[in-house]
């Protein structure tokens, strides 16, 4: 995946060494930095996933810009979080599948709030399937077809 992603995009896929994170290039010359969590290989592609949906823009700032209050949200932070993590969830989940695992939807948020969270996993189900129906966006769906070639998948 890195040569991939830095010959056309000047960007790295790394293990962090806290939590993960997008760290743009600092320097001309420099890679982007995807940091995903250490040892959690759904932890690269779900930060391979938002890396997919931030656009060009985006890719200029730390951590794409977004919002993140780390595991112990409230409730109405915890439908913040959500509301950022639909699309790149459905990503993820056709990652997960082309590398032919299982994907759960994460709420991420194991010391919070108590919530619902089915409504979020209903609408990352809708959003996967209607990339399903659709296709991907650009950088996603090559990143799966590679994904697919690698793991040898349909």
């Amino acid at each position: 995946m890195n040569p991939w992603l830095e010959s056309n995009w000047q960007t790295t896929l790394v293990a962090a060494p806290e939590e993960p994170f997008y760290k743009p290039a600092s320097l001309k010359g420099s890679y982007h930095q995807i940091q995903f969590a250490h040892g959690y290989f759904s932890s690269a592609l779900h930060e391979l996933a938002h890396w997919c949906v931030a656009g060009e823009n985006r890719r200029l700032l730390p951590d794409y810009g977004y919002w993140y209050e780390p595991d112990g949200r409230t409730a109405e932070q915890q439908k913040l979080f959500e509301q950022v993590e639909v699309k790149p969830q459905a990503i993820e989940w056709h990652f997960t599948q082309a590398c032919q695992r299982t994907f759960n939807v994460s709420a991420d948020n194991l010391t919070g709030e108590a919530t619902d969270i089915s409504r979020f996993q209903k609408s990352v189900t809708m959003q996967m399937r209607y990339y399903e129906q659709h296709g991907l966006p650009k950088r996603a769906s090559s990143i799966k077809q590679r994904l697919q070639a690698a793991f040898q998948s349909p």
